[in-house]
């Protein structure tokens, strides 16, 4: 017979289930309630009324910013941006290339020490960036990709030129988000921004969707059906839309803060600072490398300069640290770093990596102490597992870093003998240069000569821009910047066609400097058709190609390796014809004018003065300038 105690528990179950239901139901409609905004859209209005569209917070937040150029390739998605970035006083100026906009962004960044800025449209706009958006990030360019997109209310569901943009570039970007309602807009820019400058710089991916860019009339009138729905369904239907609409842009135009955010910086620390002092005050050889790092903000280039004087340490500079000491400064060495690293005692890595421009590591002496510095650790560790280790390693800003080295060391001096034999070893060098210089080519003119002609003729306030193999390769042995942040070349991923794009970039940042584009002929097929975009904008460049009819640099190398020029041969092409069809000014350097090639480039110098960009074709015969040199 069963008791009355043991019955209490089987009756009190029911109860509990159906409060652990009903407890349930509430948590999925409140959780649903929430996904819907209901809850948001309680405490802030929708202004159905306003005109007032997402392009414009986009535009007040690159202004707060001091973004002066938008670069773009015009698209409907991303209309109301554009539109907005203009009447703000935000120069947009439209390329003939996705690719060409994001290089010029990137050059914005390198020589303002700011966030470079393009817009682009949906699927296809955006996938012709990946090569540029790649470039700037082992460039390490700080540079604000805006992307258009799909409704998001049809994402997944077969729109035009949609596709997951998202997974495209977080591979590419160090901070990647998509807007899904147009209060967001505002604190996702700010967040994008300072993530682009902080710690190591790079680019950033902000997707905004179509619907969050339009204004609430239009995007209404697409979304939600005129006509009153029919039917239960039609009318659930209806009613989601609505309310999705009414999320979207609820509390759309509340005003939020619009201004940049604070950006981390590592920096060493003063025990780390301490040590490196010590390590290179003992040293007889000591010698610095110099990377783009050390230019970055928030150290100005003359107060790095004043840094590097004051060490008074023999140094070799690269990237955009080329031209920082000037044109011949006692310091400064160009020539033989191999050999240099492997009789220095003391080497400081600046901003320099071991990659495969310092044979991963192998061109510096066991025997020598290695500081490195830079604010990747990754980067700065690079193959120290296998062909060289530091002796310090400090994870912090560059140029700080040298500032606060150069203080520690005041007073500080090394014997004279070990600089000298250093610049003993350029004069050498450069000495063979000449002598190649004179030799006769086969045909054409010997781009030695025209290289050395081109680095006498190169005004103070020039900005040199490079874009190519074995015509760029010789240049850069012989063509020396002028100043820092005055050579721009793609970097370590060694990508073509950058040409355009960084002399758009750079003679808007700077409208009095002359700048000088070197292309190879190949590399400038990429760049050919921005010279349109030069003429409609007013933006006077000068080119300057090495016509060798080929791509000299692969073909150096795989006709005595495989015995074949398969797919290496281009032709004399007239390039400086082709420009004179887009409109800008054309001329020629040939053997026929050997005695000419500096007034040419006087007169190319002259027509840029008076507003015209100019292409001078120089067709080159073949060296052995370059035998050895590497092109994988």
């Amino acid at each position: 017979m069963e008791t009355p105690a043991a019955a209490a528990p089987a009756g009190g179950f029911f109860p509990s289930f159906l409060l652990l239901g009903f407890a349930t139901l509430v948590a999925a409609l409140l959780g649903a309630a929430h996904r819907l905004g209901l809850f948001y859209q309680l405490m802030h209005k929708v202004d159905k009324a306003s005109i007032r569209h997402g392009g414009e917070s986009v535009a007040a937040v690159l202004r707060a910013h001091g973004v002066r150029f938008l670069f773009t390739l015009v698209g409907g998605h991303i209309s109301p941006l554009l539109v907005a970035c203009e009447k703000l006083g935000i120069r947009v100026v439209d390329t003939r290339h996705e690719v060409t906009a994001v290089f010029a962004a990137d050059a914005v960044a390198r020589l303002t020490g700011t966030v470079g800025v393009v817009a682009v449209t949906a699927g296809p706009g955006l996938t012709n960036t990946v090569t540029a958006v790649k470039n700037a990030q082992i460039a390490q360019s700080p540079v604000l990709l805006l992307g258009g997109a799909a409704s998001t209310l049809l994402q997944n569901r077969g729109a035009l030129q949609a596709i997951d943009q998202m997974s495209l570039f977080r591979p590419l970007c160090k901070f990647c988000a998509s807007v899904q309602r147009v209060r967001e807009i505002i604190p996702t820019l700010r967040a994008a921004m300072a993530a682009a400058q902080s710690g190591t710089p790079g680019p950033v991916f902000v997707e905004l969707p179509i619907d969050v860019l339009y204004p609430y009339f239009m995007v209404q009138k697409e979304m939600v059906s005129a006509k009153p729905p029919k039917g239960l369904v039609g009318q659930g239907v209806s009613w989601y839309l609505e309310n999705y609409l009414a999320n979207l842009f609820a509390g759309a135009w509340e005003p939020q803060p619009e201004g940049p955010l604070p950006l981390d910086i590592p920096q060493a620390s003063p025990q780390q600072v301490q040590h490196c002092v010590e390590i290179l005050s003992r040293a007889k050889r000591p010698l610095v490398l110099l990377g783009s790092q050390a230019l970055l903000p928030p150290t100005p280039s003359d107060k790095l300069r004043v840094a590097v004087e004051t060490l008074g340490v023999p140094c070799f500079l690269g990237g955009m640290a080329r031209g920082l000491l000037g044109r011949s400064h006692p310091l400064h060495i160009r020539q033989n770093r191999s050999a240099a690293l492997k009789k220095a005692d003391v080497v400081v890595l600046a901003g320099t990596v071991c990659d495969f421009r310092l044979s991963y590591g192998r061109v510096l002496s066991r025997s020598s102490k290695i500081i490195i510095v830079n604010r990747n650790r990754k980067e700065m560790l690079m193959n120290s597992d296998m062909f060289w280790k530091p002796q310090e390693a400090v994870q912090g800003d560059v140029g700080s870093f040298m500032v606060k080295l150069a203080q520690g060391l005041q007073g500080q001096t090394w014997a004279s003998d070990w600089a000298e034999e250093l610049r003993q070893a350029d004069r050498q060098k450069e000495q063979t240069f000449r002598e190649k210089a004179s030799m006769p080519v086969a045909e054409h003119l010997n781009p030695v000569r025209v290289l050395q002609l081109v680095e006498e003729t190169l005004p103070d306030n020039s900005i040199l821009v490079v874009d190519g193999g074995d015509f760029v390769g010789t240049a850069a042995h012989l063509v020396q910047p002028r100043g820092p942040l005055r050579w721009l070349d793609p970097g370590a991923f060694g990508t073509l066609g950058v040409g355009a794009g960084f002399a758009l970039g750079a003679k808007l940042c700077q409208p009095d400097a002359e700048v000088w584009c070197l292309f190879g002929d190949g590399a400038f097929g990429y760049s050919l058709i921005e010279f349109d975009t030069f003429v409609r904008h007013k933006i006077p460049v000068m080119a300057l190609i090495g016509n060798d009819a080929g791509w000299t640099q692969i073909s150096r190398e795989q006709v005595p390796c495989l015995g074949s020029n398969v797919a290496c041969g281009l032709a004399y092409t007239g390039y400086h014809k082709a420009a004179m069809g887009l409109g800008a000014q054309g001329l020629l350097l040939s053997r026929e004018s050997e005695d000419q090639v500096v007034k040419v480039l006087h007169d190319a110098q002259q027509q840029c003065q008076d507003g015209h960009p100019v292409v001078v074709n120089i067709l080159i015969g073949r060296t052995d300038f370059r035998d050895g040199s590497i092109a994988v």
